[in-house]
């Protein structure tokens, strides 16, 4: 089946695609791509032509010229770039079970209008992202392999997809990123966060607890559920953080990392594309939790987060978390 037929002009068409929806708002993808690659620059910037004009001619009258979108071009890496966007609607996206009524498309190729190097066949097809599904015969490696990486995580936070080579459809599950950092100043010690991990699994406890050489706390806090695993908070102070808040003003974060993540009862699960049910639904209930957690400390601390993706998360989608049917699974509470 051929995918995007008539959006993505024939030259940029055996691209990788990179598909994100806009309709809850506008997605800057030089900000996404920020948060990966240190050399992102618009070499061309997509620019959209008045379609006030009228159209000449009797059989016209009365009729203007829609808007054009004039697609722009942006380094991503060394040796890529990025041409779009390509308007998507409706009828395409429901061909990649993408649940939105308008996108934009991006594809991703070598600058030199080469085809990239690849290496071996995969030698197993388990991975999280589905790379080695897409690319059966030869994985991409390098800069294109990142490229490829960061697009599927791209997607999973958009709720988007990629057309590998233009054609193999990846549509990663958004409710598969379930871990978040918080960035922060200040530090609390364990009895300070303790609580608020009880009040989601009444069994936590500290389970790792040192004071660093410059005297800052160091400690890991878990809460074990008997059928849904458990949920982890490691606090230390950082010597680097995520590339994403290099945009940002140093004093609305700090050196402080909370690393909030889920440790399922099959850790195997997280590296499959398609995990099993229970693993689905333990997943949507740690997932809900986890973000009331993340939301609870930014409130008291402030601070910011960051997904697992390495993607800036804002409170709108964690409030969008904090509801575990929004992950495919019935019930609030883990199962203590």
């Amino acid at each position: 089946m051929t995918f995007l037929a008539g959006v993505i002009p024939a030259e940029h068409a055996s691209g990788h695609i990179l598909i994100l929806p806009s309709t809850n708002g506008p997605v800057t993808v030089s900000e996404l791509a920020a948060a990966w690659f240190s050399d992102i620059e618009w070499l061309r910037e997509p620019t959209r032509t008045s379609g006030s004009r009228r159209m000449a001619g009797a059989r016209f009258r009365g009729m203007a010229q829609p808007d054009a979108l004039v697609p722009g071009v942006m380094r991503l890496g060394e040796g890529h770039v990025a041409t779009g966007p390509f308007e998507v609607g409706e009828a395409h996206l429901a061909e990649l079970s993408i649940s939105a009524t308008k996108a934009e498309a991006y594809s991703v190729a070598r600058a030199d209008g080469l085809r990239d190097v690849r290496g071996a066949a995969p030698t197993s097809y388990g991975d999280r992202d589905g790379i080695a599904r897409t690319f059966p015969h030869a994985l991409p490696q390098g800069e294109e392999l990142r490229i490829v990486q960061w697009m599927v995580a791209a997607a999973r936070k958009s709720g988007g997809g990629v057309l590998a080579d233009g054609r193999q459809p990846l549509v990663p599950d958004p409710a598969a990123s379930v871990n978040v950092a918080l960035y922060a100043a200040h530090v609390l010690l364990p009895g300070d966060v303790l609580p608020m991990l009880r009040s989601l699994i009444a069994t936590a406890d500290v389970s790792a607890e040192q004071v660093t050489p410059d005297g800052s706390p160091r400690y890991t806090l878990a809460g074990s559920t008997a059928y849904d695993g458990a949920l982890v908070v490691d606090v230390e102070r950082v010597d680097r953080v995520p590339r994403a808040l290099g945009a940002l003003d140093w004093r609305s974060y700090g050196p402080f990392a909370y690393r909030l993540s889920w440790a399922p009862a099959d850790p195997y699960e997280l590296e499959l594309e398609q995990a099993s049910g229970l693993h689905v639904i333990a997943r949507a209930r740690m997932r809900a939790s986890l973000a009331r957690l993340a939301v609870a400390l930014q409130s008291r601390i402030g601070g910011i987060l960051v997904d697992d993706g390495g993607f800036i998360t804002g409170s709108e989608e964690l409030d969008a978390r904090s509801d575990p049917t929004a992950g495919g699974a019935p019930g609030s509470r883990a199962w203590v």
